[in-house]
């Protein structure tokens, strides 16, 4: 019997497609179409194939990734920006984008910027660098007309180039507030996000629109800022702390999001308040943690995975040239009713 000829390995360590078809006697055409999948592998005969994969599981073979994008021009590749990573808001977010980026053979880098301007700018350079072919970014504010097709998620800047997938802020403040009101409250507190984040004027404009329309009266003195890039829910515990100590009365507290939610619940707890007997909390987002804090919040869900997937399908569909431009897709909110808020007290 012939002897297989030994297998030709790189200084690197790694073995080569040609060298596994030295390995088999074959052709490096016909082990590329095997490895590859491709349609011309479909005439090779069953036992061929199966010695080329066993072949290239014995010799550890891995495709040269960089090597085939120079072939066929392409890397496959995005970049997701985000402003930070294991965030409960934005982690959410990438779990849909990398489904569905997996689904269709898609790899992604991620780089968080923690909303430094400089550091946003270099990371977009680094990506196209690195060969991306789009660019996803999360919570982040474009001001200028990048050079790759871009989907935002919660961008809100309108920007040739950008798609932004966007929640519609009117139709949530509608469902929050026309909870409260129809629980009672009339005298509601309000948590408003950092100025910084890509949701908050959109949140804060729509708020103030609905309660002139729902004749609900924001007083200023009920208005606490939301200070810092905290993604725990101590982000909202000092502004707990802030609305008992003006010593105004409320009934209710609509947050920024659900982490804030959590963290002032937490502060109304430790200064004797029920919740949601004395005091309801409803907050923004329907992250994961909601569900599960004591009481569970009652929010306004974002279908964050749902936008990742839209995200990333969108933007696949631009670089693969299958649908036009759209500057705009608007994703409707849905209020979740849980138990951190109930009738207004007398």
């Amino acid at each position: 019997m012939k002897a297989m000829k030994s297998p030709h390995i790189r200084k690197s360590g790694a073995v080569t497609l040609r060298a596994v078809a030295e390995h088999l006697g074959l052709t490096a055409g016909t082990v590329s179409a095997v490895l590859n999948d491709s349609p011309a592998a479909r005439s090779i005969p069953a036992r061929t194939r199966e010695r080329v994969l066993k072949a290239a599981r014995e010799l550890n073979y891995r495709p040269n990734f960089f090597a085939r994008s120079l072939r066929v021009k392409r890397s496959l590749t995005v970049g997701v920006i985000a402003e930070e990573i294991g965030d409960a808001y934005g982690s959410l977010v990438c779990s849909g984008i990398e489904a569905y980026l997996r689904e269709h053979d898609y790899f992604f880098l991620t780089v968080a910027h923690r909303h430094d301007p400089k550091l946003l700018r270099t990371y977009s350079q680094l990506l196209q660098s690195r060969g991306v072919e789009g660019i996803i970014t999360i919570d982040t504010s474009i001001d200028e007309q990048p050079l790759l097709p871009t989907v935002a998620v919660a961008g809100h800047q309108k920007v040739e180039n950008v798609t932004n997938i966007i929640l519609d802020h009117h139709r949530a403040a509608e469902l929050a507030l026309g909870h409260l009101k129809q629980l009672g409250h009339q005298n509601i507190a309000f948590l408003r996000g950092n100025p910084e984040s890509s949701d908050a004027v959109s949140r804060w404009d729509a708020i103030q629109e609905v309660t002139r329309e729902f004749g609900i009266r924001i007083r200023p003195e009920l208005i606490v800022q939301l200070e810092g890039w905290e993604s725990a829910a101590k982000l909202g515990y000092p502004s707990g702390k802030v609305l008992l100590a003006r010593n105004v009365p409320f009934t209710a507290l609509f947050a920024y999001n659900d982490i804030s939610a959590i963290g002032a619940m937490r502060d109304f707890q430790e200064a004797g308040l029920r919740v949601p007997q004395d005091v309801s909390v409803v907050g923004f987002d329907d992250i994961t943690l909601a569900a599960y804090s004591i009481p569970p919040i009652t929010t306004v869900r974002q279908p964050l995975l749902k936008m990742g997937r839209i995200a990333a399908q969108t933007l696949l569909d631009r670089i693969e040239d299958r649908a036009p431009f759209v500057p705009e897709i608007a994703i409707e909110p849905e209020l979740v009713a849980r138990a951190s808020s109930g009738p207004a007290r007398a």
